[in-house]
């Protein structure tokens, strides 16, 4: 999910509430299920400023350059947190960047969070505004509690998944409670007072930049990066839910859990940091080779067996670690050593190898082999409990020695005991019960009928069992004494093996999850390795601003139609910076301009592009005007949505932005969307040249052109979705196509498209 920031900006009318604090800055975060939440309070100007809920890694690094970015004088969190986030918070006081320190509160729940945001006090809105009303509009800046909801933000790339659990909503309570605290007079106010938490939404854009994470701009259902799927049963909407025609889908064949979220993650933030996209092209480029296709297939299989290993560090913490837990756990990091001993023999130059090589340590062998010498898998699943192999502890073995043993020996002392019982019983046995201890068992004879029966000389009734008496007698009492219960005892005794092995693994635990983000990263790399090597990709070059795309397809449609026509697209940091398209409908004008923007978005997450060749500029942003979502609580019209998309780009885009526009203008009267649309255009053309964006629109308004409302200009290009050629060659195809008979069975039109009409539009576009 992209860092989007919402601004929100109070003034206060009560005279009641004044703060105790001035220019101080509140951050309150919460991380929880790996999605981070968090809203921050600036006393200078009165905003709060919110974060929708984000996926960050076990470092935490995205929460680090907000903290760098805002330097709060004061962080909210609550007193429940995971178990990395309370180191990460360990750490960061020790490095007193905090001016004041943390403050812990047990955060309430979602409704609580949504009550106290309903409860404050909106300037935006009229004082006579219905709970109803007003949860209607807040729920469409901040979600409350939808399962899955798609949203645009300030700039574009604000598509954001919201769970079903709203961290943010939980963080903004928080805050709010906090700030509630912080005023004067609170114990005068009237329970009925509304408190102090004036919000006025702000329409500027909050300038949040962290490093090269920049927002970008991009609507993912537009252009299909992320398409979710839901099972047509109600019963199983969420559970059921899977990706499906989409760029992440396509691209998704890591071969565990940890690098598909990865991989999700460099899709919600790509980013223009060169040290990273090289480092992650460079293994990219070594796997594609066909003479590497073994290793990675190799290292692919051993990925597999990589698990949850939070989880199961959880449980041990715990101690709720199960009999699986330690067959997966040496499972991965025998795969882990075998991981590391392959990639050593891997160039050592590609940066990410050189780092498995390192930090892959020793302790991973030495947890493998401790996992291997201490644990017997067979017998622990057999016996669905921890059990230890022999000549790990030499009580443990004596004791094992003497239940093997046990079964002859009550035989014998059975024998022994048959001996001074009544004749009429024919025959007995001496068995073992856990927590009972040894017992004497003899059938139930015809004449023992009533509980009195049950009683002989020498021995004490202890219960009857399927026509079966239980006695303890003189001998077993002394087989307590000299044998005890052993089979508790071993039992406890295992226990207290397990628990030092679980102590010994979890002061290892910073090694494992060093594995965890190398592997990832690995994981992800090789799978799109895997798609560049299947579909043809090649590995582009990335420059400042300059886009040029040879032969370039689209990633998604050429896996849908058996027809596609690769193409080209050019855009200098001189001229044709601005594009626009023309031609008749379904002429491909729309798929032209996902396919630039696909493109440079895989890019920007390290991915080989569709194309014969592809230089590509670090864009900071794509702004894309070409879907309206129409939704009831936004109350906005379509014809709205649009213009406000449209306004973002033109208030937002940089020169090192790509704006995409699709049929802009078509929602209102054709004078009034013609005069928007080349009012837009001339604003772009008359900005200084550094600031004018990559702009490709596509627009059927042909007057546009043939009235002559655009100023020449060498930033303005224009094309066609159809081009018109009289060449010998083109004629001779039209001439071939007119004398085919189409009402022959026989007739094969797809062999005659790529066979004579392809190779021609091939050459057409070439010369072009």
């Amino acid at each position: 999910m992209a860092a989007g920031l919402e601004n929100l900006r109070g003034e206060g009318r009560m005279h009641t509430p004044v703060f105790t604090f001035y220019s101080q800055v509140l951050l309150s975060v919460l991380v929880q299920h790996g999605q981070m939440g968090l809203c921050f309070y600036d006393s200078k100007d009165s905003s709060l400023n919110y974060m929708v809920d984000t996926p960050d890694n076990h470092e935490l690094h995205l929460l680090a350059r907000v903290i760098q970015e805002v330097s709060p004088h004061v962080i909210i969190t609550s007193a429940k947190q995971e178990r990395f986030m309370a180191h990460f918070l360990k750490q960061l006081g020790e490095t007193k960047l905090l001016r004041e320190g943390f403050l812990v509160l047990n955060i309430a729940g979602l409704e609580v969070g949504k009550q106290r945001l309903l409860s404050a006090h909106l300037l935006f809105l009229p004082d006579a505004i219905s709970d109803r009303d007003k949860m209607s509009y807040l729920s469409s800046c901040i979600s409350f509690d939808s399962p899955l909801m798609v949203r645009t933000g300030d700039k574009l790339f604000i598509i954001s998944l919201y769970f079903s659990v709203c961290v943010c909503l939980r963080a903004v309570g928080a805050l709010l409670k906090c700030l509630d605290r912080r005023r004067v007079g609170v114990e005068l106010e009237d329970s009925n007072t509304q408190k102090c938490c004036n919000v006025h939404k702000h329409k500027h854009t909050y300038n949040w930049r962290m490093d090269a994470y920049k927002r970008f701009c991009i609507c993912f259902s537009v252009l299909q990066i992320f398409k979710s799927e839901l099972h047509p049963s109600v019963y199983k909407l969420h559970s059921g839910e899977k990706e499906g025609l989409s760029l992440f889908g396509i691209l998704n064949r890591c071969r565990c859990k940890f690098g598909s979220k990865l991989l999700r993650q460099w899709f919600l933030r790509p980013t223009q940091d060169l040290t990273v996209l090289s480092r992650r092209q460079e293994v990219i480029r070594f796997f594609t080779s066909p003479r590497n296709s073994d290793i990675m297939s190799t290292l692919q299989s051993s990925i597999r067996n990589i698990t949850n290993i939070p989880t199961i560090l959880r449980r041990m913490m715990l101690s709720h670690t199960k009999v699986t837990d330690w067959k997966n756990l040496y499972k991965m990091v025998h795969s882990a050593v075998f991981i590391r001993d392959t990639v050593r023999h891997l160039p050592q130059s590609i940066q990410l190898f050189n780092d498995i090589s390192d930090r892959f340590s020793d302790d991973l062998h030495y947890i493998a082999s401790l996992i291997n010498r201490v644990v017997d898998f067979e017998t622990s699943l057999a016996e669905n409990r921890f059990t230890i192999k022999p000549n790990v502890d030499p009580a443990i073995d004596d004791k094992k020695r003497r239940m093997m043993g046990l079964s002859d020996f009550l035989t014998d002392v059975a024998r022994r005991e048959l001996e001074h019982l009544d004749a009429r019983i024919p025959s007995c046995c001496v068995i073992y019960i856990p927590l009972i201890g040894f017992l004497l068992s003899v059938p139930r004879l015809p004449s023992m009928v009533e509980k009195e029966d049950f009683e002989i000389e020498g021995l004490d009734f202890m219960f009857l069992s399927e026509d079966r008496l239980h006695y303890r007698s003189q001998r077993t009492k002394e087989l307590d004494d000299l044998l005890g219960d052993l089979h508790c005892d071993i039992r406890d005794m295992e226990t207290a093996v397990m628990t030092q092995l679980q102590d010994t693994i979890l002061k290892r635990s910073a090694s494992l999850y060093k594995v965890l983000d190398l592997i990832a990263e690995l994981d992800c790399l090789m799978a799109m390795s895997s798609a560049s090597q299947e579909f043809g990709y090649v590995s582009p070059k990335l420059y400042c601003s300059v886009l040029n795309h040879f032969l370039r397809r689209h990633p998604l449609l050429e896996l849908c139609s058996p027809v596609f026509v690769a193409n080209s697209f050019q855009s200098s940091e001189s001229q044709d910076r601005v594009k626009i398209i023309t031609g008749p409908n379904s002429s491909g004008k729309s798929i032209y301009l996902k396919q630039v923007g696909l493109i440079v978005f895989m890019a920007l997450i390290g991915s080989d592009v569709p194309a014969k060749e592809a230089d590509i500029g670090l864009v900071d942003g794509i702004f894309t005007r070409m879907q309206s979502r129409e939704s009831v609580s936004v109350g906005l019209s379509t014809f709205m949505i649009d213009l406000n998309q449209m306004a973002q780009a033109l208030n937002s885009s940089t020169g090192n932005s790509l704006v995409l526009i699709d049929e802009f203008g078509k929602g209102t009267n054709t004078v009034d969307g013609l005069s928007l649309l080349a009012a837009s255009i001339s604003h772009w053309l008359r900005k200084s040249l550094p600031d004018v964006p990559h702009v490709l629109l596509a627009t059927n308004f042909h007057s546009l052109l043939q009235l002559g409302l655009l100023s020449s200009s060498p930033l303005l290009s224009l094309l066609t979705g159809m081009y018109v050629c009289v060449t010998n060659r083109c004629r001779s195809v039209v001439e071939k196509f007119l004398n085919l008979d189409l009402e022959d069975k026989d007739l094969d039109l797809q062999r005659f498209m790529k066979e004579e009409l392809l190779p021609s539009a091939g050459e057409v576009l070439n010369h072009r």
